[in-house]
């Protein structure tokens, strides 16, 4: 009983599969290629919003490559798909004229769905398409430059920044952004804000500083392309490209050691300095940072009277130079008057850079510094007055814990 049971079973799950058997069979024998169709037959590319494109539409009965491309009057194939791998079934897909990145120009041609499946077989049908009135003026970046094109984004001062240049001729969105070496990733760089407006005509610039000013770091040192793209409205692409070569990239991280700050008279070794006398100070400043950091003068060792700054000494601030400086309660300036290079200029790395001699405190490097100020008036008209030291990245900032450390109250004799 029970095998008469299972028999109707297995007769309709055959009767099943041998329908799904023809179904299979009559699908990989029918045609490759059917229900093509290109709607409308003309178009006028112009961003008008009329007729800008038409609508190719086809069916697949089975896996196939598929090309489409448009034959010009002097037989020349100019290709909108290529041997694109495409799986059974109903496809659509606009088109605007524009092939590659350039629009067509006016006039008649034939259209080209073409199918080749796994076996060899190849399949086509065609038509006419006629385009008019099609806009075929490319944009253009006209003058487009990359400023410098060696680029060391670690806040020095010197060739932090790359200014990019360039003068659009027409309405267009454009991209800006830098090519790693491995020829995949891309850093976009943002357009620097101005009354010519992103994408309107005219000239354009682009500050770009590596993301360090945010405090991420920097692209990876090497060589980088540059490529800016431009795209109108109705698809006409430009392309242009340069080179910039990124090196010591990275955020700059020093601090005054353990925050410790030795202030004492030379004279007694005390911290009570009477009217006339010197206090004097050390300290210790590490690069525990990545890059390199540049510094200037006066040097580690240069004395001071309290009546003076570093700029009466004509040793003014310079971007992106870090210097150790000494404040005190009460003054009536400006932060961090009397200032020292992180060392003794002498035992820094020295490079001439543009003609100039620059000083830097390499990665992982310590340099003792000292200095002294002759107290020739009494600050703040007090008896005791803290000072403190600072560790200041001139014109970038002065960090939370580099700034107001180790404040000590010194006695001051009158």
């Amino acid at each position: 009983m029970a095998q008469n049971y299972h028999r109707p079973t297995l007769v309709y799950f055959f009767s099943i599969f041998f329908l799904i058997l023809l179904f299979l069979t009559a699908c990989a024998s029918g045609p490759l290629l059917s229900g093509v169709s290109v709607n409308p037959q003309t178009i006028s590319p112009n961003a008008d919003g009329l007729t800008d494109v038409t609508r190719i539409s086809y069916r697949l009965n089975r896996s196939a490559d598929l090309s489409i491309y448009l034959l010009d009057e002097t037989g020349q194939r100019h290709y909108f798909r290529e041997g694109r791998r495409r799986s059974a079934g109903e496809y659509q897909v606009d088109f605007g004229g524009v092939v590659n990145g350039v629009m067509l120009p006016d006039g008649s041609y034939t259209w080209v769905v073409e199918a080749t499946d796994d076996a060899g077989q190849t399949a086509n049908q065609q038509g006419q398409l006629l385009i008019e009135n099609a806009d075929t003026v490319k944009p253009e970046l006209q003058g487009f430059s990359v400023y410098p094109q060696v680029f060391t984004p670690n806040q020095d001062g010197i060739d932090d920044r790359v200014t990019i240049n360039y003068s659009l001729t027409k309405e267009a969105e454009v991209s800006v952004y830098l090519i790693a070496p491995d020829g995949e990733t891309r850093y976009p760089i943002a357009e620097k804000e101005r009354e010519v407006k992103p994408g309107q005509p005219g000239f354009h610039t682009y500050d770009y500083e590596g993301g360090v000013d945010q405090g991420a770091d920097p692209p990876p040192d090497g060589l980088y392309i540059v490529q800016a793209e431009a795209v109108d409205r109705v698809g006409n692409r430009t392309l242009v490209t340069s080179t910039l070569t990124i090196k010591e990239g990275g955020v700059p991280r020093a601090d005054i050691v353990a925050s410790d700050v030795d202030y004492y008279n030379p004279a007694t070794g005390d911290q009570i300095v009477p009217l006339g006398a010197t206090l004097a100070f050390t300290l210790t400043v590490e690069n525990f940072g990545s890059v390199p950091i540049r510094t200037h003068g006066p040097s580690s060792g240069e004395p001071y009277r309290s009546d003076e700054n570093f700029n009466t000494k004509d040793f003014f601030e310079s971007s992106g130079a870090w210097r150790v400086g000494i404040d005190y309660e009460g003054n009536p300036s400006y932060a961090y008057p009397y200032r020292w290079a992180v060392g003794n200029l002498d035992e820094l790395e020295q490079r001439v850079i543009n003609g100039n001699t620059e000083y830097y405190l390499l990665p992982g490097q310590r340099a003792l510094v000292v200095g002294s100020i002759q107290i020739v008036d009494v600050p703040a008209e007090k008896d005791t007055v803290n000072f403190w030291a600072g560790l200041i990245h001139e014109q970038v900032r002065i960090d939370t814990f580099n700034d107001h450390v180790d404040p000590q109250p010194i006695r001051i004799g009158f």
